[in-house]
């Protein structure tokens, strides 16, 4: 390797969000060696929240989600290519094609694929569609603007409620099925969800919880399904919204820490080797990584949220071109949002990591509030709905690990008028859809820890 890290040979498997953004970084920092990003897709990187919302409205194509890039990261793009595997003592990127890329550094950014339907004979049926690429997006929007007479979605949680939110805005019918209690219970926990469920059958939504689909009906294209319950949906149109699966499969045998939660990694985003060792030259950044939290009990999460995907990219960058002394932690606080059903929901630290909560701000009956989550005595999440401009505030509670309740502050009234009640946080394997925030212990081989 070059004794100066910002002249040696780096590689970025991902042509994601997070690989865009650690390319231009790397930039940002001085590197000026070569720099070549893999992308196993055609397009150079784009924008996925739009795919659920603008492009299935009509309100924009797939096609012009592209990522606006900041700078220029003078990069060779290695684009429809997928890689294979990594040879970490010859430090070589792999490639289908034959090809292999030497590097000095490396970074994995591969992120996550749509979770396909588990049958894939029926996945196969004309009608049924997963939502993750460019092409998933267009094919759907295509055919909602054919008007099908009803659309059923697998899944209640954030990416199958925005569908169902776009298909009523639509004007179409819609069913969702869960397995949960209700939908978005795996994110927000049992009270909130509640609200959820409300807001979708006010909506003409014909919500059904409780229950999985057994099967998907069609001959060739698909018709309908069958429920857990003995009910069948008749419908023209399936979306599989069961979450999502960390691409790590092509890293089976390269001896890193990588399993179906992701790569683990240490909070400077080196990833760790099967053993349970630190790597200097290997990097991981976005949806497909693992990282210890010191404000949530230093347990591994998985992130699917598009700014951690940025913020960890520019700490991975930063730390593969300089020396330990100058290296710096991934410390952000997790922030997502979601638009549906004509409601804002924003989200800061992890309120999976809970056991109670407190509506510190308006009301469920009001369809505006604060929620804040705690964990045995201390604030690790607030959620608002149409009420984002009070986040910060709970956001500097989070990070300065204030006490649960929170005081007043904040609040439209007395916090004292709202007693905490336990989050109802379920465990994910009773869920249709997977969490967007994974807690998943403290190993790198343990799959989940149940808060």
């Amino acid at each position: 390797m070059p004794d100066d890290l910002k002249e040696a040979r780096i590689v970025i498997v991902g042509a994601s969000l997070a690989g865009l953004r650690a390319a231009e970084a790397l930039r940002e920092e001085g590197f000026t060696g070569p720099l070549t990003v893999v992308g196993d897709e055609p397009h150079a990187p784009y924008d996925r929240p739009p795919l659920s919302k603008q492009v299935l409205l009509g309100q924009a194509t797939a096609d012009t989600t592209e990522l606006p890039m900041r700078r220029d990261p003078d990069a060779e793009w290695r684009l429809g290519v997928r890689a294979t595997g990594v040879d970490l003592l010859a430090k070589r990127v792999l490639l289908e094609d034959g090809e292999s890329l030497p590097y000095d550094r490396l970074l994995i950014a591969t992120g996550t694929r749509a979770r396909p339907w588990p049958n894939p004979e029926e996945g196969a049926l004309d009608g049924v569609f997963t939502l993750r690429t460019r092409e998933d997006a267009a094919g759907l929007a295509e055919r909602l603007d054919a008007r099908p007479e009803r659309v059923l979605v697998i899944g209640g949680g954030f990416t199958g409620s925005e569908i169902a939110s776009a298909c009523r805005e639509l004007g179409l019918e819609v069913t969702v099925a869960e397995r949960g209690p209700a939908p978005l219970v795996g994110a927000l926990g049992g009270t909130l969800s509640k609200l959820a469920a409300v807001m979708q059958r006010n909506h003409g939504v014909d919500l059904r919880t409780g229950v999985t689909v057994t099967a998907l009906n069609g001959n060739g294209a698909f018709t309908g399904a069958e429920l857990s319950d003995g009910s069948r949906v008749d419908a023209d149109v399936c979306v599989v919204a069961l979450g999502a699966v960390r691409n790590v499969e092509w890293l089976a045998e390269s001896g890193l820490a990588a399993g179906p939660r992701g790569i683990a990694c240490d909070a400077g985003c080196r990833a760790f080797n099967m053993y349970g060792i630190v790597t200097d030259d290997v990097y991981v950044a976005g949806d497909v990584s693992r990282f210890p939290h010191p404000l949530f009990g230093y347990q591994m999460l998985s992130l699917e949220h598009w700014g951690n995907a940025v913020e960890q990219a520019g700490v991975a960058a930063h730390n593969m071109v300089n020396p330990g002394p100058l290296q710096r932690p991934h410390l952000s606080v997790p922030v997502f949002w979601s638009t549906q059903f004509g409601l804002n929901i924003k989200s800061v630290g992890v309120p999976t990591y809970s056991d109670h909560v407190v509506i510190a701000q308006g009301s469920l009956e009001a369809r505006r509030l604060a929620m804040v989550y705690g964990y045995q005595g201390r604030i690790t999440a607030a959620v608002t709905v149409d009420m984002a401009k009070s986040l910060d505030y709970y956001k500097h509670l989070i990070e300065t690990a204030a006490p649960f309740p929170p005081p007043p502050g904040a609040a439209d009234r007395a916090i004292a008028a709202d007693i905490p009640i336990p989050s109802l946080v379920p465990d994910p394997s009773v869920l249709s859809h997977g969490p967007t925030v994974a807690l998943t212990g403290h190993l790198p081989d343990r799959r989940l820890t149940v808060v």
